[in-house]
């Protein structure tokens, strides 16, 4: 009996030290409330919203709409950081789940990130219209999911040196971010993966680490191969999807566990919502200031 009794004292010690990593890592509810960061505060300088529309050569015979933000402090004489979004419509509006512009307004002025360009970029579509609804561009899962340079090519070659016509952007990697959300989530892993020279920072919102065309191979990749120089932020909900392309929770599990493993610089947030931008709209201000730490406390 005492044998026992000691055994049940040492199990009960152990779950008490446990509690509190357990408490630590408890899931975030997706109802988050949005904090001062996501909206607007009075005395705050406002960026400008350009839209354009681009017919790519990369992606033969597709057309598709990209938005730029340009924040109140720039100027050319010193050259911007740079953060592109695919989907960039869902990332531009200020009524949104992310409020991106609202955001990067509050956090430029308040120094927590540079004066930075934004970059929103909506998926191509073939034919010489755009779709009436962007998540609906017949070329997004090609674009997005393929584990290629294409669309890091589109970056490279088209639209990158298209906005420096008219912006001065910094060369250093430190000093470009991308993200998106879903499939997005996934390219922009895909473009820090390929090119650390060309983007250092990634911010990945539900990422379809999943096998639509391949994507399930990172936790792979990542514990065997060499480290890049890159800085991920991961999120996540444990309500996500779970189809015949595989379980993203788990698959963003696993991405959490192989860059832990590798020792990457690297934050995952979980919660308990499901396939969409509450949460990670939520945490954005908090993101953000994570992904640029680096660079402002410099």
């Amino acid at each position: 009996m005492k044998r026992i009794f000691l055994t049940c004292l040492l199990a009960a010690a152990g779950w008490l030290a446990v509690m509190p990593v357990l408490a630590q890592q408890a899931p975030l509810s997706e109802t988050v409330a949005y904090g001062p960061d996501s909206q607007r505060q009075p005395g705050v300088p406002k960026g400008e919203i350009l839209k354009y529309t681009w017919t790519s050569k990369v992606f033969p015979n597709t057309i598709r709409e990209y938005y730029v933000y340009v924040p109140a402090q720039y100027t050319s004489q010193s050259p911007a950081a740079l953060m592109v979004f695919q989907d960039g419509h869902t990332y531009v509006k200020e009524d949104g789940d992310f409020r991106v512009p609202i955001v990067f307004d509050n956090l430029i002025h308040q120094k927590a990130m540079p004066v930075t360009i934004g970059l929103f970029i909506n998926p191509g579509h073939h034919g010489n219209e755009l779709p009436k609804d962007p998540w609906r561009a017949d070329n997004r899962s090609f674009e997005y999911d393929t584990l290629t340079s294409q669309y890091t090519r589109l970056l490279l070659e088209e639209l990158i040196p298209e906005l420096a016509k008219t912006y001065r952007l910094a060369d250093s990697p430190a000093m470009r971010a991308i993200g998106g959300i879903s499939s997005g989530g996934i390219c922009a892993f895909t473009a820090a993966w390929q090119r650390p020279d060309l983007f250092h920072k990634v911010l990945s919102h539900v990422g379809s680490f999943t096998n639509i065309k391949g994507g399930y191979v990172y936790p792979s990749l990542i514990r065997k191969s060499a480290k890049r120089n890159i800085k991920v932020f991961l999120q996540d909900g444990s309500g996500d999807l779970d189809n015949q392309h595989g379980n993203w929770w788990l698959s963003n599990l696993q991405m959490d566990a192989a860059l832990k493993f590798s020792q990457y610089d690297y934050k995952f947030v979980g919660g308990t919502g499901g396939h969409n931008g509450k949460q990670g709209g939520a945490i954005l201000p908090q993101s953000l200031r994570w992904l640029w730490a680096d660079v402002v406390s410099k």
